[in-house]
């Protein structure tokens, strides 16, 4: 949600500190989500903000989600969630915690939180060793730009500077939780209708000039000089998209995605 003025993004930043806005997101789950309403107050805690991992923690803030099943098609299950805290990841972290992460949720939907994928918050590592492995299991599959972490940062992980890893300036952003009314990735204002931005050579040795498999690679950035490939249609969008922010004079709601229809299922 984006204010047009500065005075109207001060009150509006005034409201969502006072909490006198009701935030109510959709989202697609594993697993079939109780039918009975769910209220999870697990205290949240990050692990890392450079890379952007949180987890439920004893020491954490004070969170509270409530959640309500609207559907469930055999395999995952569709939910409205409440958020009454605005802690960073915090949908994301407590559906995690109740054992039904967002279906194609890059983070907190992956063996690296252990057999469990963290339900209940039996990690059984330390945050260091989970840091490690998340950075291993994306690294594993050419994605570390969804930690936004460089590979070159990989050196002081290994060394046990985790604290030192600083995110690569050019890496492509992630899905987003809160601030926008959508379900997409930010997109760089200077990326053209081909999915290329300003200041990147494209690589065309391959011969490919339909966009498919195309490597971009940063003359500017003296960290990474990372090569990438584009990302699939799948990897641009996560199921989990703002529905509704209500404050005392406005009221704003969006269209439900259409993976959040009852009888959807996955290619």
């Amino acid at each position: 949600m984006f204010a047009k003025t500065s005075e109207v993004s001060k009150k509006l930043a005034e409201l969502v500190r006072e909490r006198k806005v009701e935030k109510e997101y959709v989202c697609r789950v594993c697993g079939e989500f109780p039918e009975e309403t769910v209220t999870c107050e697990e205290p949240i805690m990050v692990v890392s903000y450079k890379i952007g991992v949180c987890r439920v923690h004893p020491k954490g803030k004070a969170s509270k989600t409530v959640f309500q099943r609207l559907s469930y098609n055999g395999k995952s299950s569709v939910v409205k969630c409440f958020p009454y805290t605005g802690r960073t990841h915090q949908i994301r972290v407590h559906l995690q915690y109740l054992g039904h992460p967002i279906v194609n949720d890059p983070i907190y939907n992956t063996e690296a939180w252990g057999p469990n994928r963290g339900r209940r918050g039996e990690i059984n590592m330390t945050d260091d060793e989970l840091l490690r492995t998340l950075i291993e299991e994306h690294k594993s599959r050419q994605s570390l730009d969804l930690l936004d972490v460089a590979e070159a940062d990989l050196l002081a992980l290994k060394s046990g500077q985790i604290g030192d890893v600083s995110p690569c300036p050019q890496s492509a952003p992630h899905p987003v939780e809160t601030g926008a009314l959508n379900t997409h990735r930010d997109k760089d204002p200077s990326c053209d209708e081909n999915n290329t931005q300003e200041g990147f050579v494209t690589d065309t040795a391959s011969g490919d000039t339909e966009g498919k498999g195309q490597e971009l690679v940063d003359p500017l950035c003296g960290e990474c000089k990372i090569m990438r490939s584009d990302p699939s249609p799948k990897e641009l969008i996560m199921f989990l998209h703002a529905l509704r922010y209500k404050g005392e004079d406005f009221d704003y709601s969006t269209q439900l995605p259409e993976w959040a229809d009852d009888h959807w299922t996955e290619d």
